[in-house]
């Protein structure tokens, strides 16, 4: 195995992150007009974290004219902040590319969409939250986690 270039591997996933979330975004703004009308009047989970970050730093939440431009940016950040982790990991262990990435998307799927948001009052439990809205998060995260590869490939090539 060669050597591990983990700030390669920061950068290439951070690069690759942004990219991925980029990708993420236009699949689920395509496939979100598919899916039922129930909740889609509710603020997106970014949009909600971003206004718990701003009520944490100004006491007050994001001000209207501003909330979607907000959400993306937590959709950014957390895509950089993953693509990252993504990108260091594997340098060490390349098998965690396993399915061009898409092993890595359906993780994070599952640790953000089922666990975490849930968990942080965010969004619904998954006992909650309709089948339809569990396969577009997988699917949505599986579009993260192979153009994440594609791009973390083309900048650090293949491990």
């Amino acid at each position: 195995m060669a050597k591990p270039r983990p700030f390669l591997g920061l950068l290439a996933g951070v690069a690759a992150g942004l990219v991925a979330s980029a990708a993420m975004a236009a699949f689920q703004h395509r496939a979100g007009k598919l899916l039922p009308e129930d909740g889609k009047g509710e603020d997106p989970a970014t949009v909600k974290a971003a206004d718990r970050a701003s009520e944490a730093l100004i006491d007050m939440p994001v001000p209207e004219p501003l909330r979607e431009r907000a959400g993306m940016a937590v959709h950014y950040v957390t895509g950089a902040v993953l693509g990252g982790i993504y990108g260091v990991i594997t340098e060490y262990k390349p098998e965690a590319s396993a399915g061009f990435g898409g092993a890595y998307g359906i993780a994070t799927s599952a640790l953000l969409d089922e666990a975490a948001v849930p968990a942080a009052g965010l969004a619904p439990g998954p006992e909650d939250t309709p089948l339809v809205q569990h396969a577009y998060g997988a699917a949505s995260h599986l579009v993260y986690g192979i153009v994440l590869e594609g791009v973390r490939w083309l900048i650090a090539g293949r491990r």
